[in-house]
């Protein structure tokens, strides 16, 4: 039986505020489908206090800009792009067009045809997330995406040159500095001079979260996401103060992202819990990594590794560490996860910033039916069909014909008949006279 060292408080959610960014959203969503240009103008003036001549960034601005990026930074933004382009293209070349001949003379095919256009949304706010241009722009550019369109907030009125630098390096086809709703909206319905998208990618606040669920089904988007997620599991060979400094590196990305510990050792559960308490108050973020843990945290206590497994599979974390003396036997025995840091010298933050695996994950136990942002989110896998031999059309028509009698429905039956009849000689009893028999 799993003991609870520590449990999660019980925050309710102010259902008031939620419905009043539903509200918002819904709103900015239908204005901008309405009057386009004026209202994305209107809305970013209201909500980022920002109206240039033009959201848009000349070939000569992006250049601008960039030069303004320290060449360290450029550097280590090639360096990280160059991982994540090289694992997503691993990716895509994992996926194969294939055509078979399932019977003589049928042919049936796959394809995998990429996006025609992508919206991505690389926010801002407090942390101006630049891993985020990696993530989205160069995954979609690797799978072969024509015009990827990227936005970006400005960060308390000033441009964000290096996220503007990793949009431009990843591929970005446009870079608009704009944010929020307002944003999301343009992209996904289009404007005058934003042009509509077929697909959403990218993290963002609650109004761009919301917007995205909204706009869901007449655009794609990777994920519905929520706040970020870190569980560590962990045994008696873990070093307590990296299981703490680990815990806190993910509570810091907001004051609701929970932190869970599952451990089979109690000794090292209660070391890490009176580290994370002595590192807190020196820790520059502690204003959000301080309420996650006060309010999201969990310590959990299990006799064997295979029920800390077991419990793990029960979160399905967005993230999970495994600090054990074989991390790898988790790759055999767990199921839910959005990724998998194995061993002391992997991190979940080398898979935020630089590894090279694509860090938009699920969140809020959609682990459980789905993995994160790659290559193939991109990707339509379409399929096609040929019947090349009048024998197999003919056969394949009297099948047709039966199996759509079943269900009632006769205009696919007779579909399935005229093949029979024109390849193979049957007859047709419902044929207009006119035409015979």
């Amino acid at each position: 039986m799993p003991k609870h060292l520590k449990s999660p408080a019980t925050v309710g959610a102010d259902d008031s505020r939620l419905d009043g960014v539903k509200d918002t959203v819904t709103t900015v969503i239908a204005d901008v489908r309405e009057r386009g240009d004026a209202a994305v103008r209107e809305y970013s003036e209201k909500f980022d206090k920002w109206s240039p001549d033009n959201f848009l960034l000349s070939a000569e601005d992006i250049e601008k800009i960039v030069a303004t990026v320290p060449e360290q930074a450029i550097e280590d933004i090639r360096s990280v792009q160059a991982r994540v382009r090289n694992f997503a293209q691993l990716q895509k070349d994992s996926l194969h067009d294939f055509e078979v001949e399932t019977e003589p003379g049928v042919l049936l095919g796959q394809k995998n045809i990429p996006v025609t256009a992508a919206g991505a949304y690389v926010p801002g706010g407090r942390y101006p997330l630049v891993a985020s241009a990696h993530m989205t722009v160069v995954t979609a550019k690797v799978a072969g995406v024509e015009r990827v369109t990227a936005c970006t907030p400005p960060i308390r009125g000033e441009i964000p040159a290096a996220t503007v630098a990793a949009m431009h390096l990843a591929g970005a086809d446009q870079i608009f500095l704009l944010g929020g709703t307002q944003a999301v909206a343009a992209m996904a319905v289009g404007t005058e001079t934003i042009g509509k998208v077929n697909m959403l990618a990218g993290p963002g606040n609650a109004y761009v979260a919301e917007a995205k669920r909204q706009l869901f089904g007449e655009v794609g988007i990777d994920l519905f996401a929520g706040p970020t997620e870190v569980l560590v599991i962990a045994d008696d060979h873990a070093d307590p103060f990296t299981v703490a400094v680990d815990l806190l590196s993910q509570a810091e990305h907001g004051p609701d992202s929970p932190a869970v510990l599952i451990t089979t050792s109690e000794s090292l559960a209660r070391r890490a819990m009176e580290l994370i308490e002595e590192i807190l108050p020196g820790m520059p973020t502690n204003d959000f990594a301080g309420p996650a843990w006060r309010d999201h945290g969990e310590v959990i206590v299990v006799g064997s590794l295979d029920e800390a497994y077991a419990v793990a599979d029960e979160f399905a974390s967005e993230h999970v560490q495994v600090l054990t003396q074989n991390p790898r036997e988790a790759l055999e025995k767990m199921r839910d996860y959005g990724a998998l840091f194995l061993g002391e010298g992997t991190c979940v933050s080398y898979g935020d910033k630089v590894i090279g695996t694509n860090h938009t994950l699920p969140t809020r136990g959609s682990a459980r039916y789905t993995g994160g942002l790659w290559v193939g989110k991109y990707l339509k896998t379409v399929t096609y069909q040929e019947v090349t031999d009048p024998a197999a059309s003919a056969s394949l028509g009297e099948l047709c014909g039966r199996a759509a009698r079943i269900e009632s429905f006769e205009g696919h039956a007779r579909s399935g008949d005229i093949r029979a009849h024109k390849f193979g000689g049957a007859k047709l009893p419902w044929a207009p006279t006119s035409l015979g028999k």
